[in-house]
């Protein structure tokens, strides 16, 4: 069997799987309707919406098989994610890339395969519905058109977990997004021993410029501080929006001296951008920089608790900006 090749950008695909909160979660009657639907269209014994996470693919919804998960490694679905349509297989055993598959020689024996890319919001394919036999099959162009119907079917449903763990207003994580991707990437940290750095920040005297000048105004500035992040941290650092004018970054692979580092510069762009919009005041912040430290940081709540208490005591020195 020729394994797959790992496709670019995976960190940033792998992120956005996991902020859906999704993986070994209990089955759900919006996607097991939908696979339910390609098993009885398409009259095969298998239907699947299949994840491809990190080193596994697992079923978010299985009609046909008992397991929930298999290796990525024989994953068919870890192809399909390769491809910028369907990728249909009408023969596995005529296949080089499958014919010595386990799951092709062993049980459940596949033949036949089908599975349409499904992607998150931002455009990462997190993963496939598709359909299996244990006999060859031929696929028309009509097959194909059903298929991606139902696989947008899926990406919906998806797309509206996706949304629920995005602030709507900067575009960032929200808390709940940052909180499960964070999770992963402190794991992440511990098996690979690599260092991670939090950044918790809160504006400065954000309530004045709600009370002065509309909230309106202070949409616009959190939109802007939001941005700037963007522009500060890199693409694999997670970004988020924690609540009102609290914001935090983790950043991987990063020590405290290189978050620190980071700050300055984010500091730098913000007040640039002040300074281009013509705002008539600065946008201020108060940062905590806390590197992870896997004996004292359990969990993520453990590791803002002391960013957030080493913002505080910025903010309160007056050594903020």
């Amino acid at each position: 069997m020729n394994k797959p090749d790992i496709p670019g950008e995976e960190q940033a695909r792998l992120e956005a799987l996991w902020s859906l909160g999704i993986l070994d979660t209990p089955t759900e009657e919006r996607f097991d309707r939908l696979t339910r639907m390609a098993k009885r269209i398409f009259d095969v014994p298998i239907a699947l919406v299949s994840l491809v996470d990190e080193d596994r693919q697992w079923f978010k919804s299985c009609q046909g098989l008992e397991v929930r998960e298999t290796s990525r490694d024989v994953s068919f679905c870890h192809h399909a994610i390769k491809e910028d349509g369907p990728l249909i297989v009408p023969d596995a055993l005529e296949d080089a890339r499958f014919s010595s598959n386990s799951l092709v020689t062993h049980e459940p024996k596949i033949r036949f395969y089908a599975g349409c890319p499904i992607k998150a919001v931002n455009g990462y394919k997190l993963g496939t519905l598709c359909i299996i036999d244990q006999k060859p099959r031929y696929f028309t162009g009509d097959d194909i058109k059903v298929l991606v119907d139902l696989a947008s079917m899926v990406e919906r449903e998806v797309a509206v977990m996706q949304l629920a763990t995005m602030d709507e207003l900067t575009n960032v994580s929200n808390r709940r997004g940052f909180m499960m991707l964070s999770e992963h990437a402190l794991q992440l940290g511990r098996r690979q021993n690599l260092p991670i750095s939090l950044v918790f920040m809160d504006l400065d005297k954000f309530k004045l410029v709600n009370d002065m000048l509309g909230h309106a105004e202070g949409d616009r500035v959190l939109i802007s501080f939001a941005r700037q992040m963007k522009r500060a941290y890199r693409d694999s650092d997670i970004l988020a929006r924690l609540g009102g004018d609290e914001f935090a970054a983790l950043l991987i692979n990063t020590t405290k001296e290189k978050a620190e580092e980071a700050v300055t510069r984010l500091r730098q762009l913000v007040r640039a951008a002040a300074l281009e919009a013509n705002r008539g005041y600065d946008i201020l912040f108060s940062a905590g920089v806390v590197e992870f430290i896997p004996e004292q940081h359990d969990s993520i709540d453990a590791l803002l608790a002391d960013g957030d208490l080493l913002m505080y005591e910025t903010k309160q020195s007056g050594r903020a900006n």
